[in-house]
């Protein structure tokens, strides 16, 4: 039958065409591997076989006297002109036992993060490996992915074997090196298949020119396969998503059923505010139900009004679940910067958004033998184990328990660029042995008694700008006007609190992490705290401007070109950096992030260093910080 000829199926909303199949069971699954190992071209035959190919995908595909089934499934044109997959992309079909999501992910390392995104919610992974190639690292590194976000299924579909002459004993040779390095990961079961999907050799049907496979072809393989979630029997979770007021007299929480199942007038708690009420309706788009279960979108009414946001659980009664700020992680850094330890990001889970920092980096795993790898940062690909320290409590299980609750993507506060999803393991036993102790006596009463508002003025500027300089006379002014104050400056705390660290950018933001944590205990003791610091970076900058209260983070930016602080250079430091005998420093082979919005910027070119810490006071002058505390 001529490909014109095949029966297709119109482009009908997916919706619709998956209820129609609705008393099949659902398999999820994606396919990955290295580079042009021919996943797209897998799909494409998989859907041509099955005649799943839409009408409006045939001119494109009977263009030419070849067809290339790639094509049907990479849709952005930069994916078609370059002939490589970038984004995940999503296809739908259905046989007569069975229903189908696939999702077809990128080959390339710098798309892994796209690869990530589509083994998250899949049952199965289908691994190509290009028959001529074999095993390469973006292989291990794709099964080791898989393995990390709770695929339990995997299929080695070992492509291209009509290009090694269908030899048995190079697939032989292939599997053999495939299991032995799956060996040590978490996969429930492992099957091998040699495949040409170019010509659809033991993809829908058995191949003839490979008698000496007897095991099932692809698709009798994807029928057939049993699933086993791989997570623990789990209580009902429910994440809000949004609170439905489609008339007065009606509220209704919408969302999808992350783990258990609900009936009608059971009793539920609300995570955090602790109310309960009995469920009165599960209302879904088909109609009205009486039980509803886990993946199902539906919106609950309850039997009385209660307070409850989006961001919040509804829960099983029987059992609250647990919550806490502090946890160990897996990650898969995806950001183009690296990770520092320290930093802060947003860390997104269900529905629910939270301010979050990496507090400790435990080690990278190195994919190639599973090893770990001491390390102060992570790059694009990396994985490690880290320590999370976030800045309110969320609900949350172990991602091995529920692959919903558990999982997590961390947000670049500066530019919300997604830089790494993650996985929870466990949380931090002295999350839940830690309380903060109130006192009756704060900041605002340590101010008043020293007739003073506590204010932290962070001057940062290049190495050789008049940093301290110029913070040196301004406290000596505030000193004389009866003023208490103190003085953090980066060369002096590297003698003490700071003595371990050296400057490489992670130690450098660890730096700038700790000063800031000083100097808020310093401004919450009622002092005006003066921190001289070349703080290189925004984000920490921003991080410790976080930390303080409302108008207490004044940034002073000494602006000083890179060419004048050459010049005066009175350590020597810019000569011995410029003859590579000093390393990251900074304006030389370390960056400096020049700040966007300061406070106060001081140009030490027309200012002397006198005029520069007056023009200093006159601002706090000005914004009332000379004022005594009613």
């Amino acid at each position: 039958m001529s490909l014109i000829d095949k029966p297709y199926q119109t482009n009908l909303d997916m919706t619709n065409f998956l209820r129609t199949q609705n008393n099949k069971s659902l398999l999820r699954f994606m396919t990955c591997g290295s580079v042009d190992d021919g996943k797209s071209t897998l799909i494409g035959r998989l859907l041509y076989d099955t005649e799943q190919v839409f009408d409006d995908q045939i001119p494109n595909l009977a263009e030419n006297s070849t067809i290339d089934l790639a094509l049907l499934v990479d849709g952005l044109s930069a994916e078609r002109e370059q002939g490589i997959t970038i984004d995940v992309a999503y296809r739908y079909f259905a046989t007569d036992i069975r229903k189908f999501i696939v999702a077809d992910t990128p080959g390339h390392a710098q798309y892994t993060r796209n690869m990530a995104t589509g083994a998250s919610t899949a049952d199965l992974a289908v691994l190509l490996i290009d028959a001529r190639s074999g095993v390469l690292e973006q292989t291990r590194r794709h099964a080791f992915i898989s393995s990390l976000l709770g695929i339990k299924h995997v299929v080695v579909a070992i492509n291209k074997m009509d290009l090694v002459a269908y030899s048995q004993q190079k697939f032989n040779q292939i599997e053999e090196n495939f299991r032995a390095f799956a060996d040590r990961l978490n996969f429930t079961d492992i099957h091998c298949i040699p495949v040409c999907a170019l010509s659809g050799d033991n993809v829908t049907k058995p191949s003839n020119n490979m008698p000496w496979y007897r095991g099932k072809d692809l698709l009798s393989l994807l029928e057939s396969v049993e699933l086993s979630s791989g997570e623990k029997p789990a209580e009902f979770r429910f994440p809000v998503q949004w609170v439905n007021r489609a008339a007065d007299d009606f509220r209704g929480y919408a969302g999808t059923i992350c783990s258990g199942k609900v009936k009608k007038s059971e009793e539920i708690i609300v995570i955090p505010s602790g109310n309960t009420a009995r469920i009165k309706e599960i209302i879904t788009m088909d109609g009205r139900l009486e039980c509803a279960k886990n993946h199902q979108a539906v919106t609950l009414t309850l039997d009385k009004k209660i307070d409850i946001s989006r961001g919040d659980f509804i829960c099983s009664k029987a059992s609250a679940p647990e919550h806490s700020d502090q946890f160990q992680a897996s990650i898969i850094w995806m950001g183009e910067e690296k990770l520092f330890p320290g930093r802060g990001y947003l860390l997104k889970t269900c529905n629910h958004t939270v301010p979050a920092s990496i507090t400790a980096l435990k080690y990278m795993v190195d994919v190639d033998d599973f090893s770990h790898v001491s390390a102060k940062t992570l790059g694009l690909n990396d994985i490690g184990v880290c320590n999370l320290s976030l800045g309110k409590s969320i609900v949350f299980s172990a991602y091995a328990d529920n692959r919903t609750m558990g999982s997590f993507i961390l947000i670049d506060r500066r530019t919300n660029k997604t830089v790494a999803a993650g996985m929870l393991n466990f949380s931090l036993r002295r999350a839940s042995n830690l309380t903060w102790q109130s006192l009756e006596v704060g900041k605002r009463e340590r101010g008043k008694q020293k007739h003073q508002k506590p204010a932290v003025l962070w001057f940062t500027g290049l190495s050789g700008s008049g940093k301290s300089t110029i913070a040196n006379l301004v406290e000596k002014r505030l000193f004389d006007m009866g003023k208490h104050t103190y003085t953090l400056d980066g060369d002096n705390v590297r003698h003490g609190l700071n003595k371990d660290l050296g400057f490489t950018d992670a130690d450098r933001i660890e730096n700038i992490r700790r000063i800031g944590e000083t100097a808020k205990l310093m401004a919450d003791a009622g002092l005006v705290v003066l921190v001289s610091f070349i703080s290189p970076f925004a984000a920490e900058r921003d991080m410790a401007r976080r930390l303080m209260g409302d108008r207490e983070f004044i940034e002073i930016h000494v602006n000083t070109p890179i060419s004048v602080a050459e010049e005066r250079d009175v350590k020597g430091l810019y000569a011995k950096a410029r003859a590579g005998e000093i390393k990251n420093f900074t304006g030389i082979d370390s960056d400096y992030q020049i700040p966007e919005n300061p406070e106060i910027v001081v140009n030490t070119i027309s200012l002397t260093p006198e005029q520069s810490a007056e023009k200093i006071v006159a601002y706090l002058k000005k914004n009332g910080f000379m004022e005594v505390v009613a």
